[in-house]
């Protein structure tokens, strides 16, 4: 299954069946579309063969039929936000069938094993679904997860074995890139016998996927060569895909733009910062891993002790120790990565992007009433919500006044904007095929401020490659924060024409409770105004 060049009226839905439905036929569709999404297993793996998906994506068109032949004018706003994020999803379904095809056009989809928990609420980029996620077993296993470890294994030889017919596109950046993850695997099934070397049942399996896994990648490196195709999807389908599936209110050509904008913004911001503190000591990074466990401690309690302190949030029990879950530790500065260069300076600005872990706690601890919203949205969806808010909370906490006693870590906020809109830059024109992979990080090393990402090969090709895997996702740390900062402006105007006081912490309060769904959405929930929507949707 080779990617064509797409027709955007390939992508539209069908015409709408009228039907009588309300929300619990609504319901009863959502539960039927994530059903369906599931591919049937062949030979202990799904499958995704041409045949398979060809039927899935017929009943998805019927599906899509029916959801736009309900009438959502009368619905509660909140049933109507429900509604939108089904049709988001199966317009997810319909892109990736016709433009994206990660099943035929990027090896990395056929990674199985993970070794960490996602900082979102799925993991980033495309995945298949039988993975194997490692961080979820203690050692040594009980019974019972050994039955379920070596089942689990099992189902990689029949994939990667499905994977050599499905494998059919030209897209290069993404199939020599793609080779990186499944030799990561071979590395981490390798790294797992020693533990495994008295549990013969699962050994067995793991030998088998090793196996499947090494002869995979060697099979990619073969085909390497032929592959010379682009691997960007281009400047109209990445603004069909924007409006339609992540529902960003933009095209390619606004996030340019809104892009450009903020990586001068990010770098005056720092001049300006260098200049006001150019009296100051410089920040000194922390020496040993003593030093660096007491600071980020200090910092883990500092950052909750002032958003309690200044009524930013409200605090519950479970935020800081999960932030103490993820405090990082001492590494070396020659092998330091671009964040931990940032964190062993000060590690509350990282920290302030850790609201990520509070959302995946309240996800557990407080699951949306909904059941369209109270599982993971497919696809990534939730992007412009989940990175572009830990984006913008960094700066606006630092304006509520967080590094009001330590000014120099100021400089630090703006460092990391800058970074987060220079990545964006080069995977926007790696999408548009203007630039390879390779080039797009050439932008993104350059214009990190200090040469903090000149040294780091690895987190730049993790970072490119994740952005040319899912398109919109490289970009959505600052386009979510404009969205975010949209939506407060909103809804501050709201409350002040009505003549009723901003609460920053009833302003949270609300949007934490509205979901981790996309930040259109969200506006549209907290204050019944559309025009998010209305640019979604090409209304006047």
């Amino acid at each position: 299954m080779t990617q064509p060049t797409t027709p955007l009226s390939a992508l539209e839905p069908p015409p709408p069946v009228t039907h009588e439905g309300g929300y619990s036929e609504l319901l009863a569709l959502h539960r039927n579309w994530r059903a369906l999404e599931k591919p049937p297993l062949r030979a202990g793996a799904p499958d995704y063969s041409e045949a398979s998906m060809a039927k899935i994506y017929a009943q998805v068109r019927r599906l899509q039929a029916k959801l736009h032949g309900f009438d959502i004018s009368s619905w509660p706003v909140a049933q109507q936000v429900d509604w939108h994020v089904v049709r988001a999803e199966l317009n997810g379904f319909v892109f990736n069938y016709h433009v994206l095809q990660p099943w035929a056009r990027d090896p990395a989809f056929y990674k199985s094993v993970w070794t960490y928990q996602s900082d979102v609420p799925a993991h980033e980029g495309p995945t298949h679904h039988a993975l194997v996620e490692l961080w979820t077993y203690d050692f040594p296993l009980t019974a019972e997860a050994s039955a379920k470890l070596a089942r689990e294994l099992g189902s990689i030889p029949p994939l990667l074995e499905q994977a050599r017919g499905n494998m059919t596109g030209e897209a290069r950046d993404l199939w020599v890139a793609g080779i990186r993850d499944i030799d990561e695997q071979a590395k981490v099934l390798e790294g797992l016998m020693a533990k495994l070397e008295k549990n013969p049942r699962v050994l067995e399996a793991l030998k088998t996927a090793l196996t499947a896994t090494q002869g995979f990648a060697e099979w990619l490196r073969a085909q390497a060569p032929s592959k010379t195709g682009p691997s960007g999807i281009g400047k109209e389908i990445y603004s069909w895909y924007l409006k339609n599936v992540h529902l960003v209110p933009l095209t390619w050509e606004d996030e340019m733009r809104l892009l450009e904008r903020e990586l001068n913004r990010a770098w005056s911001s720092l001049k300006l910062e260098e200049h006001r503190n150019r009296n100051l000591p410089p920040m000194e990074a922390v020496k040993n891993a003593e030093e660096y466990t007491a600071r980020a401690e200090a910092g883990a309690v500092r950052l909750v002790r002032f958003l309690a302190d200044n009524q930013v949030l409200d605090v519950d029990d479970a935020m800081l120790p999960a932030l103490r879950e993820h405090l990082g530790g001492f590494v070396p500065e020659e092998t330091r990565n671009f964040f931990w260069i940032t964190a062993h300076l000060d590690p509350v600005p990282l920290f302030c992007h850790f609201y990520h872990w509070w959302d995946l706690v309240w996800m557990r601890d407080r699951p949306h009433a909904s059941p369209v919203r109270k599982t993971p949205l497919l696809y990534n969806i939730f992007d412009s919500r989940a990175e572009g808010t830990a984006t913008g909370v960094e700066e606006m906490f630092l304006h509520a006044g967080l590094y009001d006693e330590t000014p120099r870590s100021r400089e630090l906020v703006w460092i990391l904007l800058a970074q987060r809109a220079a990545r964006g830059l080069g995977s926007l024109r790696a999408h548009a095929n203007e630039l390879t992979m390779a080039e797009a990080g050439g932008i993104h090393i350059e214009w990190t401020p200090r040469g903090w990402m000149k040294t780091e090969p690895e987190l730049l090709q993790f970072e490119q490659h994740l952005y040319l895997r899912q398109p919109g996702y490289g970009t959505s740390y600052v386009t979510g924060k404009y969205l975010f900062e949209r939506l407060i402006a909103v809804y501050a105007k709201q409350r002040e024409d009505a003549g009723e006081p901003f609460s920053l912490s009833e302003f949270f309060r609300r949007f934490n409770a509205a979901g981790v769904i996309p930040m259109s959405l969200i506006q549209l929930e907290l204050t019944g105004r559309s025009e998010a929507l209305d640019e979604l949707l090409g209304a006047p």
